[in-house]
């Protein structure tokens, strides 16, 4: 899914005013707040450099001759991604007045519509009308949008740092057929994962990769096999790719589905946990050790909006009698795991800079019953200190999450209560999902689905308790 992204450059329209008041900031204790991070010295290209009007509405495209593709991609986050609740939220509430507060991350109100409504940010319309306001920034991530997306700017793509040069050409994977609405101009770009990056990697204003699934692609095993974005996000079937045109084998759906398609994120990693002894007395010790492959995934897991997501193994035994024990991870003692292990402990207490509550004491940081392994890459602000605010992020602690093709052992040391059950004990592993921190979104007040909680994978093993 495509998330909060930002320029770090100002815009062209400050410039001129920047150097007007070079003389006075230098020689005044630097009170204002500028449009953009200080230190940039160029401007995005891409910003107020088009018009709404250059660009077709979804609905011109999808109603009569895309008509299967625009149903798709109306039940994606590509058309949701600046009206999506959370999203909406994250912008308004955090990053807007955030950015008017802290020169450094000033960038935030504007940039972070590039990828999110890019219409608006490359019309110059920002911060972009609210939702229910229905302007053409709900429009989000458009046909328009991609299909005249023709290269980006730079060595790596990210940022939205994209190329759109709107008109009667329309880029996609062939040249064949004809369309009375526009020209079919074949493009090999569209077909790489840097296309994809230009929204899916991101850098905070402080230089830090807050967003890289195009990256770790790259690093990971299926780049050198050549397995691109486009096989598990845009699926190939035999279909036509307009009611009036040809049937080709291999069209590509728009289904886009992710972090936010619970059929996507089940199954994606497999979990095996088993005993060390299948016998044992009260009072005696039992180890069990899970593996956890991931499978499914070109990418870490989760990845994308890391600092949002919260992936964790909870583990229980439960006797013949029926009682239920929890079972706490066995650390391992690497630097940074005290953010692994869930424990009740505050964070995210930079909400408080846009709400302003200065001495903010945070919300509970994991949300999720103590002791169990988190699979997570800590983003921290300028402070230290855990965030959900990626543009504030200034270092990332310890990236315990799991590669692609990766296998993670854990295991989880048992002693057997003296009052036990005699009998079969069954002990299972549960994997879960929630796109964004209870905690957080019980103190947003964002809406219940946000922190539906899915079960990724699970696995039970057995061993008998003796008399």
């Amino acid at each position: 899914m495509v998330r909060n992204n930002y320029s770090t450059r100002p815009h062209r329209r400050t410039v001129k005013k920047n150097r007007k008041l070079f003389l006075i900031l230098s020689v005044i204790p630097v009170i204002f707040l500028f449009n953009a991070a200080p230190g940039a010295d160029e401007t995005d290209p891409n910003f107020n450099s088009r018009r709404y009007d250059d660009y077709d509405k979804p609905a011109y495209c999808g109603t009569s001759c895309h008509t299967d593709f625009y149903r798709q991609w109306q039940q994606a986050m590509m058309s949701q991604a600046y009206v999506h609740h959370w999203d909406e939220i994250e912008y308004f509430d955090l990053a807007v007045p955030h950015a008017a507060k802290d020169p450094v991350v000033a960038g935030v109100k504007d940039g972070c519509n590039a990828c999110h409504t890019p219409l608006a940010y490359m019309a110059g319309d920002t911060p972009p009308p609210r939702p229910e306001k229905n302007s053409r920034a709900n429009e989000a991530v458009s046909c328009e949008v991609c299909h005249t997306i023709t290269g980006f700017r730079g060595d790596t793509p990210y940022n939205g740092n994209y190329i759109s040069e709107p008109g009667r050409n329309k880029y996609g994977p062939r040249t064949t057929g004809n369309s009375p609405a526009h020209e079919m101009v074949k493009s090999d770009f569209l077909g790489t994962t840097e296309f994809c990056g230009t929204c899916h990697n991101e850098k905070s204003p402080y230089g830090v990769w807050v967003k890289s699934t195009q990256l770790e692609w790259k690093e990971g095993p299926y780049a050198k096999e050549d397995i691109r974005c486009h096989e598990c996000h845009m699926t190939y079937a035999p279909a036509q790719t307009a009611s009036m045109g040809a049937a080709y084998p291999d069209a590509r759906q728009h289904l886009f589905h992710g972090a936010h398609d619970n059929g996507k994120v089940r199954g994606t990693i497999e979990l095996r946990i088993h005993p060390d002894i299948l016998e044992a007395e009260p009072g005696e010790t039992v180890k069990f050790t899970l593996a956890l492959f991931n499978q499914k995934t070109g990418h870490k897991f989760p990845t994308g909006s890391v600092e949002d997501r919260i992936v964790w193994l909870h583990v229980e035994a439960v006797d013949a009698a029926g009682r239920v024990y929890h079972l706490p991870v066995d650390p391992k003692g690497f630097e940074g795991e005290e953010y692994t292990i869930a424990a009740d402990v505050l964070g995210y207490q930079d909400m408080g800079i846009a709400l302003d509550k200065p001495d903010f004491p945070g919300v509970q940081r994991d949300g999720v019953p103590v002791g169990d392994r988190i699979f997570r890459m800590p983003y921290l602000d300028p402070q230290g200190r855990i965030t959900i605010q990626q543009w504030n992020t200034k270092s990332l602690g310890v990236d315990y999450r799991l590669g692609p093709r990766e296998t993670k052992l854990e295991t989880f040391t048992f002693n057997l209560p003296d009052d036990v059950t005699p009998g079969e004990m069954t002990v299972t592993a549960v994997l879960n999902y929630q796109k964004l921190v209870a905690p957080v979104a019980d103190f947003l007040n964002v809406p219940e689905e946000e922190k539906e909680i899915v079960v990724v994978n699970q696995h039970s093993t057995h061993i008998t308790v003796l008399p």
